[in-house]
């Protein structure tokens, strides 16, 4: 089979990749290794930055996420007992995050892939790219139905994840990978019960970090700070809502109810990025690139952000015969790249409790929390990060 850029990951990287590429007249093909069901089910972020939602609408799949989408125009960040609002609107000019989940993002894009003739290839599992250092057409090797099939591109967008394959493709010796890892995971659950707050609340507490999200008006997506190598099994459900009400204090809207758990799992945390993010014919994107520790709510917003990039470049080389955005690919997205993971873990540090930290270093970070939540200039830093720094 042959296509113009082939795309491994039918995650939000990858689809959207393709439906901006369709929209530019360039031919792509999408091999996924999952099911449909699955990559459908799957739920993982839920917050939209300004540029990432306006990026969706302007693409014709934001429809239903104009329709369904919560907007946010702050956060509160719990301490001491109390709670401390970042009013994003005020601060940015009247920008705001939109509170949607990942998954529903997905079933938009297939849908409009799907509806538009694409070809997403589900149960199509990559296993081996070659040639992509050099003039000649990369190959992508997949195995379907317990047969191998070869996919020959002019380009090859890895969007497959941080566990997916494409980073082997990268010639040895001529990436590096930077990597921190974090001496604490998070227990998230997904449970039917009404949210205590209309905006995110993060809370820091002496037990450990919290965090209050949304998903609907029925749908509450939250978070409790543990061991990153904790067994679910310790974390019933009755001890979970316990930690939930303790670290997130009385200070909310509503009171927290306990309500039918969905999903429940231990997510580690980690900061970890891939330099350079192009070798060749090879472009890196999304998770399979970089990783951020969900504190800041941006590992979808960088996918989205790298396939701006990716997107353009390519049209550019096809409809007018340039190669300059392709050639500077990488450096354009590690420059967001690095301020998005500055501002993660900068959230990251001021919110939770680390193993090894005493007393001095617990009032520096509530020395922190207090600056940001009472200096204008420090809390339209946060606002600005989060609602989403503009793209180029």
């Amino acid at each position: 089979m042959r296509t113009e850029v082939a795309i491994i990951g039918a995650g939000p990287a990858g689809l959207l990749l393709s439906h901006l590429l369709a929209g530019a007249g360039v031919h792509s093909v999408v091999l996924e290794r999952h099911t449909r069901d699955h990559v459908e089910a799957r739920i993982r972020a839920g917050v939209l930055e300004e540029p990432a939602a306006r990026t969706l609408v302007a693409a014709g799949i934001g429809d239903r996420l104009k329709r369904e989408g919560l907007r946010h125009e702050g956060i509160h960040l719990s301490f001491g007992g109390r709670r401390h609002r970042i009013d994003f609107a005020a601060l940015t000019g009247g920008k705001a995050v939109t509170v949607y989940g990942q998954h529903e993002v997905i079933k938009d894009m297939i849908a409009a892939r799907l509806a538009a003739g694409g070809e997403i290839l589900f149960e199509a599992e990559a296993i081996g790219i070659e040639g992509c250092d050099g003039d000649a057409s990369p190959l992508v090797r997949y195995r379907s139905g317990g047969v191998g099939h070869e996919l020959r591109a002019d380009f090859v967008a890895g969007c497959d994840g941080f566990h997916g394959i494409s980073r082997a493709g990268l010639a040895p010796g001529r990436m590096q990978a930077l990597e921190r890892t974090y001496p604490f995971g998070w227990l998230g659950i997904l449970a039917e019960t009404p949210p205590v707050s209309d905006e995110l609340i993060y809370a820091r507490h002496g037990d450990g970090f919290a965090l209050f999200s949304m998903r609907t008006p029925e749908l509450s997506r939250l978070y409790v700070q543990c061991p990153p190598d904790d067994d679910l099994d310790a974390w019933p459900d009755g001890r979970v809502w316990a930690a939930l009400r303790t670290r997130l204090g009385p200070d909310t809207d509503r009171p927290l109810v306990p309500g039918r758990v969905l999903q429940k799992g231990i997510t580690q945390m980690r900061s970890f990025v891939v330099e350079p993010m192009r070798f060749g014919r090879l472009f890196l994107a999304g998770d399979a690139a970089h990783i951020v520790p969900p504190t800041g709510a941006k590992g979808m917003n960088l996918a989205v952000a790298d396939i701006n990039v990716l997107a353009r470049a390519l049209t550019a080389h096809y409809r007018d015969a340039r190669d300059d955005l392709l050639e500077t690919y990488s450096d354009t997205c590690l420059g967001r790249t690095w301020k998005v993971e500055r501002f993660s873990w900068w959230m990251t540090s001021l919110l939770h409790k680390f193993p090894d930290a005493g007393p001095f270093d617990e009032r520096l970070q509530r020395a922190e929390l207090d600056y940001v939540t009472n200096s204008r200039a420090a809390a339209t830093t946060l606002a600005e990060n989060y609602v989403g720094l503009a793209y180029d």
